[in-house]
């Protein structure tokens, strides 16, 4: 039967409360809790609750006390990676000894240790309209890759080191692109540009003390804005058409130019053998007229005759002849000569006498130039 029930006779309430209804004795409760829990702990067994009370209160606090201890060592342990470094900071003041990889102590409250990984490359991107040299508008990007190269550094000297990357990575772009143009800036130069921007990036972030280090600058895009890029398209497109004639001249002339130097060098070459051919011709013809004159002084019929039957024969070979001959007279045979000289040039009616005379007088400049010491002139 419940203690509240109605007939529950002598029962009692938990709370020490005798047949009245009115609110636990919480102090009574209290004392009980406390006997209790001095008899789990090793209390005194006094009668009296007084007698209790100083046993209790010892074994709590020394539990207590230890509790607290265990706690304080507990939080004071932390663990530092391969890639990471503790900072510590005793009583808000920097210490300069970093904490390596592995299992470490420091007390709480009194130490504050902020754990940094110096290894992992991280990534800063940035975008902004620059002004170039030549007073024109492009739009760069590019991705700033860094590491912590100083944990302490990173930690104390700047209050935000990646604002401050920003700010300095405007700088530095801002500064190299100003003393560019635009044609650098946009085509072959951007590699360039980037290795400039990283060395300057880099002495600014030194000044400043962040203990950052810039692994590599790269130059994701850099264009005009967007509003003039048709505009900007159309000069490129002429710019390359006025390249590709340059180049397409360039190249006839390479071409040209050495063929017809090949050709005057020919020319040269040709007439320097017609020359030696003239020459060498000249000297047999005035050693020919001269022995000529020899066999003439001998026997000059005979040697008209034959000088005028050589001509015939140089004559007569370089011709187209017709030859007709028939025996027993037949007078009805038919030749059409007309058909067989119709493609062949008509040869000259040979004068005789014009032979002879021009015979007498080259053999005559001979004889004069030979009597006289000089050469034959032939015309």
């Amino acid at each position: 039967m419940a203690w509240n029930e109605p007939g529950g006779g002598d029962n009692k309430d938990p709370w020490g409360n005798r047949g009245d209804q009115g609110p636990p004795d919480l102090d009574e409760a209290i004392r009980k809790l406390q006997n209790q829990l001095a008899g789990i702990f090793g209390g005194g067994k006094g009668g009296g609750s007084g007698s209790r009370g100083p046993g209790l209160s010892g074994g709590v606090l020394g539990l207590a006390i230890f509790a607290v201890l265990a706690v304080y060592v507990f939080l004071g342990i932390y663990q530092v990676d391969q890639q990471e470094r503790g900072v510590v900071f005793r009583f808000g003041a920097v210490q300069d000894d970093l904490k390596g990889p592995g299992l470490h102590w420091n007390p709480p409250i009194i130490d504050e240790v902020e754990v940094i990984n110096v290894t992992q490359v991280q990534s800063h991107s940035h975008q902004s309209l620059m002004l170039t040299r030549d007073e024109n508008i492009v739009d760069v990007s590019l991705t700033v890759q860094w590491v912590v190269d100083n944990a302490v550094d990173y930690r104390v000297n700047v209050k935000n080191p990646t604002v401050s990357l920003d700010h300095a990575t405007e700088s530095a772009l801002r500064h190299v692109v100003g003393s560019s143009t635009m044609d650098q800036v946009i085509t072959d130069g951007r590699e360039a540009i980037a290795i400039e921007v990283q060395d300057r990036l880099q002495s600014y972030l030194n000044n400043y003390g962040t203990g950052i280090f810039i692994r590599k600058v790269n130059i994701d895009r850099s264009a005009p804005p967007s509003q003039v890029q048709d505009a900007f398209n159309d000069v490129q497109k002429a710019k390359e058409d006025q390249q590709r004639f340059i180049n397409q001249a360039t190249a006839y002339a390479e071409q040209v130019v050495p063929e017809a130097r090949g050709q005057a060098q020919r020319q040269i070459e040709e007439a320097n053998a017609y020359r030696d051919q003239v020459v060498a011709k000249s000297e047999g013809e005035a050693q020919r007229f001269e022995k000529l004159l020899t066999e003439y002084s001998l026997a000059k019929q005979v040697t008209r005759d034959r000088l005028y039957i050589d001509a015939l024969e140089s004559v007569f070979a370089n011709s187209s002849k017709v030859m007709v001959d028939v025996e027993g007279g037949n007078n009805l045979m038919y030749l059409p000569l007309d058909q067989l000289t119709r493609s062949r040039p008509s040869l000259p009616e040979i004068d005789q006498t014009a032979v002879d005379n021009a015979v007498e007088r080259i053999l005559r400049e001979a004889a004069n130039a030979r009597s006289g010491g000089g050469r034959i002139r032939g015309n």
